[in-house]
């Protein structure tokens, strides 16, 4: 069968399971709707909560970026690895002693004030809709290579599958559906893994194999001699003008610092990830499940720097100094997205792959018009500072990985129905945490506080089912790839909620006034700086251009700081939080066993 029939059996499948678990587990009250009735087993919340934090930035875009990057692409798993660390071992006991539903409730109370409940409101809307637009882009690109269907249509497709399942079945839903979506893109990401590295090394293991040795039958695939796979790498990398693939050099070391620890403590606040730790019966079951979740996750993350690995190498090979007429069919499938593209500039009818831009600005295609090579033909201006000739988008690699590996269409199936698990899954989390501020934290809190149980699950299925829509705009209008987008979403959630929490649960001079001013401070000198950057001055989006050479995706870091400065300056300049709240945080600084 052909790749798009397997692609539609094994898609079809998964989402009717999916659909079906969210009939099955629907939400019958406002518990069950935000945190599951708290009555999710500590190994099931773990899958869930690795394949809510495993998004399309982890499954589709990670590996990626590590492929373009090489070892400056590990800061995205260094920072989302030890981010989870950090999350696990230092809040979840304590926030989930508080036993709450909601970030913003944690705030609002622990900071004794109704306005804080509403910046934390805006800011944990403002984070998920960053976050979600990622995901929704991640939808887009899979439909539009193995559905073959436009990436806006494939955005649509997926807004409307997220929509039954995390409006109808909330958390409870959601959960049970996110177990399901864990086992098929762990097994959609590690199959086509092992399969390479069997065909390259002869290793099975491919957290090993992209450290040994090629094998005679890799060398037969590569067309090349033996040796280490990353010293091939190396070499193929150097000769083409790059820097060595493991010597990293392609950003400042500031910057990779800065990234890296934006992404750590923006996994500490991130809403959708911390309400997970709500829905075990016990604080016992909450730190039990983030170490079944950390299991769980290091899986695929021990896994990604190989197929980066693997991708890189095959795609150089199938692709360089190659004609048209003789590059791979995966090239000329992925051609028809638009998210690949190749550009004679010497006029010699080869692929010619070096450092630099094929083009200036985002990709325009004249429609249906072919070159003299028959390639389609891109209306975009040429770069000519550079000798390359093609474009390839990140966010593609692990989803053609396969393909160039030339694996059987099942498993190129397999991937695409992985790709759509790890967006979806992460999708319906952050609506839900968009649902559960508009309805609970809002709403009920806020503008009307006796409004009915039944009003309220109306209000927070109303409310998930706006953000689809909204997410599904961003998704078609994204600002960067689904990592990029994804590291501004980190960004934020450092920049606004990790101070408040930390100092909410580990100092009690803390003030209302300190955590207001903190929030808003930090997340509106990130969004200021992000939105300049990527939005109002893209060209001036250059090394030399940053503050103290520090990117869009890491200037959370600053923000951070910034909260944390305002926070304890306008703390003491204020007066102290009641008794009742100080006492409340020495009792949550010492979580029972339970």
């Amino acid at each position: 069968m052909s790749i798009i029939a397997w692609t539609w059996i094994i898609v079809g499948i998964t989402f009717a399971l999916y659909i079906g678990i969210a009939i099955w587990a629907k939400a019958k009250s406002t518990g069950e709707f935000y945190v599951a009735a708290k009555q999710i087993h500590p190994v099931l919340n773990g899958m869930a909560t690795g394949a809510d934090w495993m998004s399309a930035a982890s499954f589709i875009s990670m590996a990626g970026l590590i492929s373009f990057l090489g070892r400056d692409g590990a800061m995205y798993l260094m920072g989302w690895t030890g981010g989870y660390v950090l999350l696990a071992m230092l809040l979840a006991p304590y926030l989930r002693k508080y036993g709450k539903y909601t970030v913003p409730m944690f705030v609002g109370e622990r900071y004794y004030s109704q306005a804080a409940r509403v910046v934390a409101v805006i800011c944990a809307i403002f984070v998920s809709f960053t976050y979600v637009a990622g995901q929704m882009r991640g939808v887009g690109v899979v439909f539009s290579r193995f559905l073959e269907v436009p990436i806006n249509t494939g955005v649509m497709i997926g807004m409307g599958i997220v929509f039954i399942y995390a409006v109808l079945g909330g958390m409870k839903g959601i959960t049970y559906t996110q177990v399901a979506q864990y086992c098929v893109l762990i097994t959609a990401y590690l199959i086509p893994a092992i399969f390479i590295s069997i065909m390259l090394t002869g290793n099975p293991i491919p957290q090993f194999g992209y450290g040994s040795q090629l094998s005679e039958n890799g060398m037969q695939i590569l067309g090349t001699s033996g040796g280490y796979l990353l010293d091939k790498l190396n070499q193929i990398q150097m000769e083409l003008g790059f820097s060595a693939y493991t010597s990293g050099g392609s950003k400042s070391t500031i910057d990779v610092f800065m990234i890296t620890f934006a992404l750590m403590v923006g996994t500490a606040g991130l809403p959708h990830i911390i309400i997970r730790f709500f829905t075990t019966p016990t604080i016992r079951g909450a730190r039990a499940s983030a170490g079944w979740a950390l299991l769980f996750i290091a899986i695929l993350y021990t896994a990604a720097p190989a197929v980066a690995s693997f991708a890189r190498l095959n795609m150089i090979q199938t692709l360089n100094n190659k004609s048209y007429t003789e590059a791979p069919s995966w090239f000329k499938n992925w051609e028809k997205t638009g998210l690949v593209a190749w550009k004679d500039k010497n006029g010699d009818g080869k692929i010619q792959y070096a450092k630099g831009n094929a083009f200036k600005g985002k990709l325009a295609f004249d429609t249906n018009a072919v070159g003299p090579y028959g390639e389609r033909v891109v209306s975009t201006p040429l770069d000519e500072t550079s000798t390359t000739e093609l474009y390839i988008d990140r966010d593609i690699i692990v989803l053609a990985n396969p393909e160039i590996a030339k694996l059987p269409a099942w498993v190129i199936a397999l991937v695409a129905a992985g790709g759509l698990a790890a967006a979806l899954s992460t999708a319906a989390g952050l609506l839900l945490v968009i649902a559960s501020a508009f309805s609970h934290d809002l709403i009920k809190n806020v503008i009307s506080p006796g409004i009915s149980e039944k009003g309220e699950l109306i209000a927070a299925r109303i409310a998930a089912g706006g953000a689809v829509m909204v997410a599904g705009y961003f998704g078609i209008h994204p600002p960067g790839f689904v990592a990029q987008v994804v590291a501004f979403a980190f960004g934020l959630a450092a920049s606004s909620f990790f101070p408040v929490i930390i100092m909410g649960v580990f100092w009690k001079r803390a003030t209302k006034e300190g955590a207001i001013l903190g929030m808003l401070s930090g997340i509106i000198f990130t969004a200021a700086y992000i939105i300049y950057f990527k939005f109002v001055s893209p060209d001036m989006n250059k090394a030399e251009n940053w503050l103290w050479g520090i990117s869009p995706e890491g200037i959370g870091t600053i923000g951070m700081m910034i909260n944390f400065v305002v926070t304890y300056v306008v703390s003491k300049l204020t007066k102290e939080p009641p008794k009742e709240v100080q006492d409340m945080v020495a009792s949550l600084r010492y979580p029972r066993t339970m």
